[in-house]
This record gives structure tokens, sequence and C-alpha cells, in this order.
């Protein structure tokens, strides 16, 4: 029998990929759109026409989706109580990769996107007859503030605290799927990508990517500082700054499609009787000197990684304290083990390099890239861990 899948966060980076994957192998699938967000099922064909699908995959899907709005912050989804377990009980699967990835948000909103969202979704799964199978796409980066070393999929535990609020709303919805899977004594795939990323170039009609943020920040910061742009021919003077960062830091990156193929097949796998955790990830990571060479090729400025703040910080370095959840990332050096994975899907489970160029078309069209400085980023000369 045709098992029916319903997906939130369709519309999202990763969501949109997923849903791609997800009907390769199923006729149709149930759209759990945020409600007043727009009109869902046209972003999602806008998207498949500027990625290249074929004209008749795309004039298909609004015989293929079914969409149904609602808000993840509100018991029963914000549905009337027919409605609902109307709802659940047509769902013979359900992934929920819906959610705020904002790193400068405040816990109590991240709490109520990230946390409450995942309570209500599962109470949509407890409801339904059919007792759907749950995927919850997490984060690698619940495993915190812990800077170096390995983190292991079994691992769920705030020890070393958090960089954001984000990972922390992460974290506690783990807990929940956890706690829900002993409550219910059902199965559920736990999901944990790293930083996903593409090389298609921005568009206003198509989902940024998580590391557009940071070419953002530094590009609007830069701006608010009366730094603008230089006369042609003039020479290559750019306003300095110093971001706390490692010479050998390093960061998870991982191609988007290339996480959803991984997910989709993961869950396809039997489930054992509890949580099955899995990191989605690269199997080589990028170093950080190798984004800060990109971001210098976005944005006029020339980056120095130093060890800890400066005390004396400039105007511009004043305005980056604003973002400290994103710009922690440039200290980290640990290694996200994903021996479960290769296992299951060996080489398969290869993704290809992810460099410099691939980074580069990704966050900005190439006529706007400038040449990098002389020297590229400047190491520090000590980094204390955090």
């Amino acid at each position: 029998m045709a098992v029916h899948v319903a997906l939130t966060g369709a519309t999202g980076f990763l969501g949109l990929r997923l849903l791609r994957r997800l009907l390769d192998t199923h006729r149709s699938v149930t759209v759990l759109a945020h409600a007043g967000s727009g009109d869902a099922l046209h972003r999602i064909v806008r998207f498949f026409e500027l990625t290249g699908s074929a004209p008749a995959f795309t004039d298909a899907l609004p015989e293929r989706l079914r969409v149904v709005e609602t808000d993840l912050a509100q018991p029963r989804l914000g549905l009337p109580e027919r409605a609902f377990h109307e709802l659940a009980d047509t769902i013979g699967a359900l992934w929920h990769s819906a959610g705020s990835i904002n790193l400068e948000e405040d816990l109590p909103e991240l709490r109520r996107t990230n946390v409450e969202g995942t309570r209500h979704v599962l109470e949509l799964a407890a409801a339904g007859r059919l007792r759907p199978r749950v995927h919850h796409v997490s984060t690698a980066f619940v495993a915190g503030a812990r800077r170096d070393g390995v983190a292991y999929e079994d691992e769920l535990d705030d020890a070393c605290g958090f960089e954001n609020a984000y990972e922390r709303s992460k974290y506690e919805a783990e807990l929940l799927v956890h706690d829900w899977s002993r409550t219910h004594g059902r199965p559920v795939v736990v999901l944990r990508p790293s930083i996903l990323v593409t090389d298609l170039p921005p568009h206003p009609e198509l989902p940024s990517h998580p590391l557009q943020v940071i070419e953002r920040i530094l590009r609007e910061a830069r701006g608010s500082t009366g730094a603008g742009g230089q006369r042609a021919g003039a020479p290559d003077i750019r306003p300095r700054v110093r971001m706390v960062g490692h010479p050998h830091g390093r960061l998870n990156l991982l191609q988007v499609e290339h996480a959803a193929e991984v997910m989709v097949r993961l869950a396809a796998r039997p489930p054992s009787s509890g949580v099955d955790t899995y990191h989605v990830v690269h199997d080589r990571d990028v170093p950080v000197t190798t984004l800060v060479d990109v971001l210098q090729r976005l944005v006029p400025l020339s980056v120095e990684l130093v060890a800890s703040r400066p005390g004396a910080p400039t105007a511009l370095e004043a305005l980056l304290d604003f973002y400290p959840g994103t710009t922690a990332y440039l200290a980290h050096r640990r290694r996200f083990d994903d021996t479960r994975v290769r296992a299951l899907l060996g080489a398969s489970a290869t993704s290809a390099p992810v460099g410099a160029d691939y980074l580069r078309a990704g966050l900005a069209p190439r006529a706007r890239t400038v040449p990098v400085p002389p020297g590229g980023a400047a190491a520090p000369r000590s980094v204390r861990c955090a």
C-alpha cells in the first residue's frame, strides 16, 4: 500500500530539495505551509521552474501537491479539531523540516518556532490512526559550543553550552523527540545536517542559504559605517575588520541537494524501535581561511582573524558584535562523526568537494566579486579555546 507523506518547511532552502526527492518516490505530498505566508504552491512551482525542472514535472505539481495552511506554533497546528484529525488520519510518513535558522533571534521566539513547532508536529503524528513514521530535521550544531574534538551522533547534552539561542532551541526540540518516542513507543529518524550550501546564484525568488547571512552582515556593516565603494582605478584600500577565528578553523559545508538525497535514503531504511540519529555532513571540512577569502572577494573588506575580541573595536567591528551567533563559527575546529551513515550508504554518501569557486557562485553573481587583497586572511598569533 502506498504511504502518503506530509512535509513541513517545503518552501525552505532544504525543504524544496526534500520535496523534490519525495516526489521521486511518492505520487503526491501534503505540504503543511505556514498560514498567511503567501502562495506556497506558486513559490514551489516557481522554484522548480527557475532550477531547470522539466515542464511536464512543474505542470503536474498542482495535481500532486495538497497544500494545508497551518500554524506550527499553535496547538493542533491552528486547525479546527475535526480538520486536525482528518489530516492526521491521512498521513503515513511525516517529515518535519520547518523552523527558524535565525542565529541572532532571541530564545523565546526561537522556542515558539522550533520547540513548540516540533511539539505540535509530534501531536499530529500521535493523533494519526496510521501511526506515521516521523522524520525530524535537526542540526549537527546541537553539539553546542564545544569547538574542537569529535561530535558523535549519539551525543545529546548541554554540558558545553551553546553558541546561540538557535542551537539551544534545536537541542530542546530533539529532547522533545526522544521523550515522544519513549512515551509512545514509536520510532523516529533524526537527521542532523551541517551548514547547507548551493552553487545556484542568488535570486529574489529563491531561498537564500545560510552563508549568505555572513555576506549580508559584512556588506551592511560596511555600508552603515560610511565605508563606501572606491573610484575606478583607485588603490585597493579596504577597511580592516578583526574577527575572532582560529588559523586552523574549519566548517562542515554540504551541498543541499546531496543532503536531501542522503536524508531520503536514510529515512527509507527500516527503523529501530527508538530514535535513530544521523549526521548528514561532508567528509571533508572547509578551512575557515577559504571562507574568509571568498567573503573578501564579495565584500571590499580586509578580514583579519584574531584570537579574541578586540579591546578597542572600530565602528565596523562594533557593528559586527551585534551578530555573535554567526561569527562564533570561525573558531570551530571540531569534526562531526558520521560512521553510521557511511556504514549504511557506503561510497554513495560521499559528496563532491566544496571549494571557493562553488561558494562564490552561490553567494553572489560573479560580476559582484572583487579582487582578493594581497596575502588573504591574516592568521592570529594565539587562540584560546572556548
